[in-house]
């Protein structure tokens, strides 16, 4: 008896390490790619693949990298592309999602607005990007603008499908419970909507970063994408790749934080699978 009980006290550690190894063991073969593209990136310049003035190897990239966070530059930089972008990304958030939510649940709001959203969806943000520096000047308001737009769209389109794809069977059966219609929304379709939304969400945060870069290129005083412009016309070129791998890394950590966020939204699912 005590036997079985020693055992069957050792499984939870053993399983716990076995998925320890599991994850340990992924996530060197997700780093064996970037190793081997660092290594070239550090070789291709040094023994003539690329000119290393236009090039430079990994290791002068750090560098310069490392020089821009000792003396401040960077985070001036990239603060005001995260106020910039979280203000941009926020307000889409604050529209899309409600917007969305009323469109794929009501008929009539979706044939109505239907022909704008198809107009609309297939508008380049950075297209009227023009448009948006014209009406509303080079300040802040036309970049925050510009991320809001172009936000908007993908978390829009996502929890208008979110709500359209819900199993009818669901709601049928609350609806042979009698559920009140707000209730209805507010326990079925709203959780089972969650995973389709994030996934626009997630493209939106990513998507914030980019077109707000871009939008930092044309006209701005600071910001990553003012950063890499700058460094590009003074011949700064460790500097120009180390904003881009700056950019590359905020990407990488916003796609990963919008993924722990949808994972504790989603709970109730994996719950459900399980």
């Amino acid at each position: 008896m005590e036997n079985i009980k020693s055992v069957s006290a050792g499984m939870p550690v053993r399983r716990e390490g076995l998925r320890l190894f599991s994850g340990v063991q992924k996530l060197i073969k997700q780093s064996v790619v970037i190793v081997l593209l660092i290594v070239f990136w550090e070789l291709a310049p040094r023994i003539g693949v690329f000119d290393p003035a236009f090039f430079p190897p990994f290791s002068d990239v750090v560098n310069a990298l490392w020089g821009l966070i000792v003396s401040g530059e960077l985070f001036d930089h990239f603060a005001a592309s995260m106020l910039r972008s979280l203000a941009g990304f926020s307000l889409a958030l604050l529209v899309a999602i409600p917007l969305g939510l009323i469109i794929g649940w009501y008929p009539l709001a979706r044939e109505l607005l239907n022909p704008v959203l198809e107009l609309f969806r297939n508008t380049a943000a950075l297209a009227l990007l023009p448009v948006f520096m014209l009406v509303l000047g080079i300040g802040e308001t036309s970049k925050i603008a510009i991320v809001l737009f172009a936000c908007t769209w993908p978390i829009l389109l996502n929890t208008i499908a979110a709500v359209g794809n819900v199993d009818p069977l669901l709601i049928k059966s609350a609806r042979s419970m009698n559920v009140p219609p707000f209730k209805l929304f507010l326990k079925v379709i709203l959780p089972a909507s969650v995973p389709t939304i994030f996934t626009g969400i997630r493209m939106a945060g990513t998507g914030a970063i980019l077109v707000l870069i871009a939008a930092e290129m044309v006209g701005a005083k600071e910001g990553l994408g003012y950063l890499i412009t700058y460094s590009q016309y003074n011949f700064q070129i460790p500097e120009m790749f180390a904003g881009i791998l700056t950019i590359a890394l905020l990407g990488l950590l916003i796609n990963q934080g919008l993924t722990v966020t949808e994972r504790k939204f989603s709970k109730w699912k994996q719950q459900v699978n399980d």
